[in-house]
């Protein structure tokens, strides 16, 4: 294999990342050529003018790596190659040139805070005992009471029950415990040894050397705990967020290793942290972008949703770095369903909601409208913003899978109180008027099952229907390349109430254009629009005037 080029920037403009929109592909549930039920790689490279058609600038690969597939991939057992089930290092390679041929950048998921226990490292840390150098390399910990048959301390894990494991030591005699923040079967790294951080700069370099352009980094704010291991009296975990983390230190290893590649190779943060927080993250010798999870959840709230623009616009902004705009992604209930059901998404590191129930055609049809208009937002808001793949489609949260289905860890961890996050994982729906709905060959059994009404939903029966989700994704796509103030530059709120949301967007200075207008009619009545040329709406005009729940874009 000949390693390739990233995608390059030209000298005169500013690094593609800082305005970029952002394709999350979740590869299992993407396109299945195989017909074994799972998305593969192919099938990704198979779909690839689809994503171009969006106007969007990268692709967001999520884990593809040799797994046991206890967290979907992200209990990875080798972080330089790729899973069997979804095909192989040339598919990758193939699926790359094709992306860069389309000028689609591609960026990967890197899981640095935990692996599988199918790891090597940890088989060895397993063999090794207590006290070895292997078992250095993760939380080995002496339990409590009179034997060590108590966990070290009450810490709770993100996916429910305790955060501690004790192992069988090798002579057969109950052992040490090892820490893990989310599933048993994935072991925390202990990020305090030099040789972790040598390994994954080596993971970085092997991904970049292959052309990858950037990386989503897992849980990133969570890779240094304090090890004190002192109970808590909620049982969260004690994970320094400080200025004084060395996880900053990790994160200036990371940029060296990135600064050394040409073609603006860069990477986005998943962190759960406040926003001044974030911020210290984002600063220019540490991480590109961190993920707006404040927007997520902000919900259909006008109050809400401005706070979380002008606040993370000021705290990123201080520190010289673009904010990012995220409605959806694979931790996270679709946000047609949330919108429709007047949710808000909870919690830090796997947001969830509380939508137990399939809506009704009512809310349904409200969802799809609120989604609808919050997509002016998101693609007309200044930053990076992240798409999730079937976001396009209008795709509902699927909240009725048979219990017998269901595969998130979360589901047995939580004692069956959650039903996790599988439901914003169904494979996609691509063409024709039942299941596998082109995802797979016909007669395929997808390994998630695709609900029998999605014929509506599909790509091909969007395509040419002006008035579909996938148009408008389209349409935003086309105007945001065509309009620099939907990129970049100011922010100007011209009216906030309960119901209306008006914001003028002006293009950074020295760049060129006009500026424009957005408005948000959160209402359920039609409102009057500002004055100006209007260049998209999302629902047909109702009199002249914007309809309930929609939103447009005027010149």
């Amino acid at each position: 294999m000949t390693p390739q080029s990233a995608q390059t920037t030209p000298a005169t403009t500013q690094p593609w990342w800082r305005e970029a929109v952002f394709y999350q592909v979740y590869p299992r549930s993407f396109g299945d050529t195989t017909g074994d039920g799972v998305g593969d790689l192919a099938g990704i490279t198979a779909r690839l003018d689809h994503v171009a058609s969006l106007g969007v600038d990268a692709l967001w690969l999520s884990p593809f790596y040799p797994s046991p597939q206890v967290d979907a991939g992200y209990d990875v057992a080798d972080y330089c190659d790729v899973d069997p089930m979804f095909g192989t290092l040339d598919d990758l390679d193939t699926l790359v040139a094709a992306a860069h041929a389309r000028d689609l950048r591609v960026t990967i998921d890197l899981v640095p805070n935990h692996c599988s226990d199918q790891h090597p490292w940890f088989q060895a840390a397993l063999a090794a005992g207590p006290g070895s150098p292997e078992r250095e390399l993760f939380h080995f910990v002496d339990g409590r009471g009179e034997r060590g048959e108590l966990p070290p301390n009450n810490w709770r894990s993100a996916f429910g029950g305790p955060s501690w494991t004790r192992v069988t030591e090798p002579d057969g005699t109950p052992g040490q415990w090892y820490y893990h923040l989310f599933a048993p079967e994935q072991p925390d790294f202990n990020w305090g040894r030099p040789e972790v951080l040598a390994e994954f700069e080596r993971i970085l370099r092997f991904w970049l050397d292959r052309g990858i352009d950037g990386f989503r980094i897992d849980v990133s704010d969570a890779l240094i705990k304090d090890t004190a291991w002192e109970d808590t009296p909620d049982g969260n975990p004690l994970i320094p967020k400080d200025d004084a983390s060395g996880v900053h230190e990790i994160y200036r290893a990371f940029r060296a290793v990135m600064d050394s590649y040409d073609g603006d190779r860069m990477a986005v943060i998943e962190t759960g942290a406040p926003d001044d927080v974030v911020a210290l993250f984002l600063r220019p010798d540490e991480m590109h972008l961190a993920f707006n999870f404040r927007f997520v959840k902000a919900g259909w709230d006008a109050a809400a949703i401005r706070a979380a623009v002008d606040d993370s616009l000021a705290a990123y902004g201080a520190v010289g770095a673009p904010t990012t705009w995220v409605t959806d992604n694979h931790d996270t209930t679709r946000s047609v369903t949330r919108y429709g059901a007047d949710v808000r998404l909870e919690g830090e590191y796997v947001p969830g909601s509380t939508v137990e129930l399939p809506l009704d055609d009512a809310a349904l049809a409200r969802g799809t409208r609120r989604a609808r208009a919050m997509a002016v937002l998101l693609l007309g808001l200044p930053g990076a913003a992240y798409v999730y793949a079937g976001q396009e489609l209008g795709l509902p949260e699927v909240v009725d899978l048979p219990a017998e289905v269901l595969q998130d860890p979360i589901v047995a961890r939580s004692g069956g109180t959650s039903r996790g996050r599988d439901g914003c994982r169904v494979p996609l729906p691509w063409a024709g008027s039942r299941p596998p709905f082109g995802f797979a060959p016909d007669g395929t059994t997808t390994w998630l099952p695709q609900p029998e009404d999605w014929a509506s939903l599909t790509a091909e029966s969007q395509a040419d229907d002006d008035a579909s989700m996938l148009a408008l994704y389209r349409a935003l796509g086309t105007l945001r390349r065509a309009e620099p103030a939907l990129r970049g530059g100011d922010v100007e709120w011209l009216e906030q109430t309960a119901t209306r949301l008006v914001l003028r967007r002006t293009p950074a200075a020295g760049v060129g254009g006009r500026a424009l207008t957005l408005v948000v009619n959160l209402g359920e009545e039609a409102a009057p629009l500002p004055d100006g040329e209007l260049l998209l709406a999302t629902a047909p005009l109702v009199g002249g005037m914007l309809a309930g729940e929609s939103a447009g874009v005027l010149a």
